[in-house]
């Protein structure tokens, strides 16, 4: 009994296998410790199959050390992509950072063995938020779905243009600084507000040290109107998700 195995199918499919991987394991909400490494692994192998016509149509298998350079610059595209859409729902943490640092928080800070970071209490809880609405609301499939386009943008016996990482990434940290702004913004108003409003406090009153109260109040404050801040959240990650896929779409 004979049995035919293609080349040139085997190696594109390990090369695409092989770039998902390295997204998996950097791009959230899969790169969070609670997500099983077999189950990336078998998600990865899973995707390169569901891609292989895409993949294999093209694809023209050479000798060894191409297909080992080619191995490596797959692993490097992933890596990117992964960053990419990993520097852009940094934005959540860095709006759970910017409440800590205002509302008197930043000194709890404790390690988080799923992010593998040190995080205040509020970055922690605005990331994890982040993980679960991106599951309960399909939010992943479309980043999947962003990642396999990139595989006709970006087949892969072609490299990764040297201008685009950059502009990708300028453009990830843009976005990234501005929805930050957006989550965080109401809060980091009122707890200026707060400040403002004790310093004058203590220049009509001396007497009563209202800086005293300082950290009491604004933890007050941030803990009273921290369920304001949740509404925007879930537009905030939908929003978040539109522009990951977009990069995603625009590489190449």
């Amino acid at each position: 009994m004979g049995f035919d195995l293609d080349q040139g199918w085997l190696e594109a499919v390990l090369l695409a296998a092989v770039r998902v991987t390295a997204f998996l394991f950097i791009a959230p909400p899969f790169a969070h410790r609670g997500v099983p490494a077999r189950i990336r692994a078998m998600l990865a192998v899973g995707l390169a199959l569901a891609v292989s016509p895409v993949v294999t149509a093209g694809y023209v298998p050479g000798d060894l050390p191409a297909f080992l350079l080619s191995l490596v610059s797959q692993l490097f595209i992933g890596a990117g992509l992964g960053t990419l859409v990993a520097v852009v729902f940094a934005a959540v943490q860095s709006a759970g950072g910017l409440i800590d640092l205002f509302g008197g928080f930043q000194m709890a800070q404790a390690f988080d063995p799923g992010l593998q970071v040190s995080a205040a209490p509020f970055a922690r809880l605005y990331q994890f938020a982040a993980i679960v609405l991106l599951f309960a609301s399909d939010g992943y499939q479309l980043i999947l779905a962003g990642l396999v386009r990139t595989f006709t943008a970006l087949p892969l016996g072609e490299a990764w243009p040297a201008a685009d990482p950059a502009a990708a990434l300028t453009t990830a940290v843009t976005q990234m600084f501005v929805a930050a702004l957006q989550i965080a913004g109401p809060m980091i108003v009122v707890l200026f507000l707060a400040d403002a409003g004790l310093g004058l406090l203590t220049r009509v009153a001396p007497a009563l040290n209202a800086f005293a109260l300082g950290f009491p109040v604004k933890i007050l404050l941030t803990v009273s109107l921290a369920a304001t801040a949740f509404l925007a959240l879930p537009r905030i990650v939908a929003s978040l998700t539109d522009q990951v896929t977009d990069l995603l779409v625009g590489v190449g």
